[in-house]
């Protein structure tokens, strides 16, 4: 028995009581999840693999913020700038976005001779990243909600045999590398935005190579490494967020609505 007019069964679905759904739509307040965007280039979208850096932030914030991962594996800085403001906007989520972390570098740098599709020159890379910026700013997410993060270290030796497995010669330096870190950290002193300077973080354990799963990619220590460094930038903003809804026990069982509305 139904005291409450149905709609038609959905497709290869069960009827919905349509008054009950509208009197909760009336009642419940909208729920607006906080979310972290990381926006980035392969060491991004990898980064919610089996323990990867993205999922171990994800896990920490579980029920108290989003985390949302839009790595694009092989992009540059030149390609990312045209993208953010379509992932990004004041109608599409800037209203509810507490940091974006932006993380790119480690295409840019690549050889301009052995690399031309990915490499960036330097004065553009930086160019680009102020402007990345000064858009997230203009959508009012503010400078201490940014952080920018330095491509890490390349461990030319293993990354020389990855390019050779594909017929290619070693199409990046790790001083180069080094060169786009600092213009990375420089953007991000010129913004007031915060830096994470893994280039020269992972560095100074002198056998870097352990950071690396292939050169150029972080492996498990890498992502640990990274997700570390990383939390000790946010933690002090993100840690006292409430957990959103109550704990399952807390719920009145015979009036969930006085609780969850």
């Amino acid at each position: 028995r139904h005291d409450l007019p149905l709609l038609p069964p959905l497709s290869g679905g069960h009827p919905v009581a349509a008054m009950a759904l509208a009197e909760v739509v009336a009642r419940g307040r909208p729920l607006l999840w906080p979310r972290i965007v990381l926006f980035g280039d392969s060491i991004t979208e990898y980064s919610f693999q089996e323990n990867g850096w993205g999922a171990s932030l994800a896990e920490r914030l579980v029920r108290k913020c989003d985390v949302v991962n839009r790595g694009l594996s092989g992009y540059n800085t030149r390609w990312a700038k045209l993208i953010l403001p379509r992932l990004i906007s004041k109608s599409t989520g800037a209203e509810n976005t507490v940091a974006v972390i932006i993380f790119f570098g480690a295409n840019d740098s690549a050889l301009k001779d052995l690399n031309p599709k990915q490499h960036v020159p330097l004065e553009e890379y930086a160019a680009n990243l102020k402007s990345m910026v000064q858009y997230l700013k203009s959508i009012d997410i503010t400078e201490d909600r940014i952080i920018l993060i330095t491509p890490p270290p390349l461990q030319e030796s293993a990354w020389e045999k990855e390019c050779a497995a594909k017929g290619n010669k070693l199409n990046r330096h790790n001083a180069t590398t080094g060169e786009y870190a600092q213009a990375c950290v420089q953007v991000a002193k010129d913004c007031g935005t915060d830096a994470l300077d893994l280039w020269t973080l992972m560095q100074k354990n002198q056998d870097f190579s352990c950071y690396l799963s292939d050169g150029l990619h972080l492996s498990a220590k890498g992502n640990s490494f990274l997700a570390a460094q990383l939390w000790s930038r946010l933690e002090n903003k993100l840690s006292a967020f409430p957990s959103l809804l109550p704990y399952w026990r807390d719920v009145d069982h015979t009036n969930p609505e006085a609780s969850l509305l």
